[in-house]
């Protein structure tokens, strides 16, 4: 029997109906409970007309119902796309046109804020309200617009038959913001969704009696990962939306949380602050992903949680994860990103497809099953991204498609991967390429900053410039920054010039935006050389 992504919620209600899935503020719900909810979700849609691999997408916070809204998509045979809830109007209607979404779950706050872009959304059908309207509701003629409990209403005969589906078919898709223009769906089956969390529960050992921190948004794989980690082994989740840091401390002491993942810019602000000695009887490992965290960053929260294990991995959303550095090589090779995580295999090759020497620089390319199945209704940009395997034995007739990542790693003798940069982020300068990650792991160790983005940006002469973006207290020197790296750098990779800001913006997936700031610093240097 091939398992699909919602029977782990099901396995483990069979299991231990009784253990705490799922924990919101002061709420709880058993497996059993959960798996009731999901039940109710998936009757649902199929009553309204959800046909097999048709779109429902969740434009929520992390709510409960956020969790019974996916995996009740899931159970019902269809495909969730979950939105995340810091997009702004005009950036969820291209979701929900691009692809053709049927019903949307949102929140009764939400729905006046779409009520201009709803009607641009000519495939959806079913609108569905968590909490009760304040506002006159939008006038939606082709719309059946309900709330929660009309759409879902609590019953014990919820025994309506889903659409079959297998391994293979797809699961959801989750928007990932393209090098240009719009957002690119990634297509993910159940086959991939279980792989992961089979996968990744695996090396980080997780366990039933696991409880672990939800911070990271569910649109993001890595925040994704949190729940379906936790559901394969029957562990137990927190969802959390935190406003400072500090929240983020404050409920893994109150939850006891054993399991924290977050992105570098939140590790670069935790390890900056105080932690209560409690946390350490509880919180066995962190995870970071999503960058290279810094290697200062690393050794303040190894200084900070003596006895919690750190796990640096390595992932992108088209193959959710690829790699992963084991706790007990943190102190050894800080700056490594490990290996392959189980069931995958990490090759680094040049442009012709062969692989590399060790210590030779090439592309990061990622085999196996964890390999999505390509960008929704995009097959130029597919063909650009998933390519026939380098590895493939010429006698096998049909072609195996892996994942080309556009970053440029290098792995050393005994095997290690170390991320040099994106392609797309190299800066040419003076004849050079400059990884912007080494300059950036540089300054941190200064300690003179808390966040840093190096960007390589037009320049008449030398081709790029390097500007160095950071953000730390009222006191940050420019002149001190630049002194330090010009101790510590060459000088075709010392900055030349510095902006210091309160912070530094995020993405949707609370990564640092460098495109962003690319933009808005583009003419920095085309007008200071014109003065």
């Amino acid at each position: 029997m091939s398992i699909l992504i919602h029977h782990f919620i099901a396995r483990a209600a069979h299991r231990t109906p009784d253990a705490s899935a799922l924990i919101y503020k002061n709420n709880q719900y058993s497996y059993s409970a959960l798996q009731a909810r999901v039940e109710s979700v998936a009757s649902g849609l199929i009553k309204m007309g959800l046909a097999p691999a048709e779109r429902v997408a969740i434009y929520l916070p992390k709510l409960p119902e956020t969790v019974f809204g996916l995996f009740g998509a899931a159970q019902a045979g269809g495909v969730f796309v979950p939105v995340n809830p810091l997009l702004k109007p005009h950036q969820v209607a291209y979701i929900l046109k691009d692809c053709n979404v049927r019903a949307l779950i949102t929140s009764a706050d939400r729905v006046s804020l779409l009520a201009d872009v709803l009607t641009e959304s000519h495939d959806l059908r079913t609108l569905i309200i968590v909490g009760q309207p304040h506002a006159e509701l939008p006038v939606l003629p082709t719309v059946n617009i309900l709330t929660w409990d009309q759409a879902f209403p609590p019953s014990s005969d919820t025994a309506t038959s889903p659409h079959r589906r297998i391994d293979s078919d797809m699961a959801a898709i989750l928007y990932t913001s393209g090098s240009t223009g719009n957002p690119k769906g990634v297509v993910l089956s159940h086959r991939n969704l279980v792989a992961g969390a089979e996968s990744v529960s695996e090396y980080l050992a997780n366990r039933p009696d696991d409880r672990l921190l939800a911070v990271l948004p569910f649109s993001f794989d890595y925040g994704l990962s949190q729940m379906t980690t936790a559901f394969r082994v029957g562990a137990s989740v927190v969802l959390m939306d935190y406003l400072l840091p500090r929240d983020v401390i404050r409920a893994i002491e109150r939850y006891r949380i054993t399991g924290v993942a977050a992105v570098p810019p939140l590790w670069n602000q935790l390890a900056q602050l105080d932690w209560p000695g409690s946390v350490s009887d509880t919180l066995r490992y962190i995870t970071n992903s999503g960058g290279a965290m810094p290697k200062a960053t690393t050794q303040k929260l190894r200084q900070t949680l003596p006895h919690t294990d750190i796990y640096l991995m390595y992932g992108l959303t088209e193959a959710f994860r690829s790699t992963y550095l084991p706790p007990e090589q943190v102190d050894i090779r800080p700056e490594s990103m490990g290996k392959a995580i189980p069931n995958a295999e990490i090759l680094v090759v040049r442009e012709d497809g062969s692989e590399c020497a060790p210590g030779e620089p090439g592309e990061l390319v990622h085999r196996g099953a964890l390999v999505a199945m390509g960008y929704w209704n995009d097959p130029e940009k597919t063909a650009e991204r998933f390519k026939p395997c380098p590895s493939q034995l010429a006698e096998i007739p049909l072609t195996e498609i892996a994942v080309w990542s556009g970053d440029q790693v290098k792995k050393d003798a005994e095997g290690y991967l170390y991320f040099i940069s994106r392609k797309d982020e190299m800066i040419k300068t003076s004849g050079y390429r400059v990884s912007p990650t080494e300059i950036e792991e540089v300054v941190y160790s200064s300690r003179l900053v808390n966040e840093v983005a190096a960007i390589g940006l037009t320049h008449p002469t030398i081709g790029q410039a390097i500007l160095l973006v950071a953000a730390g207290d009222d006191n940050l020197d420019r002149e001190a920054i630049i002194r330090y790296c010009q101790t510590e750098l060459p000088n075709f990779m010392v900055p030349q010039a510095v902006e210091i800001r309160s912070s530094l913006p995020r993405n949707q997936n609370g990564k640092i935006d460098r495109k962003g700031l690319a933009t808005e610093y583009k003419a920095i240097f085309l007008e200071n050389t014109a003065l």
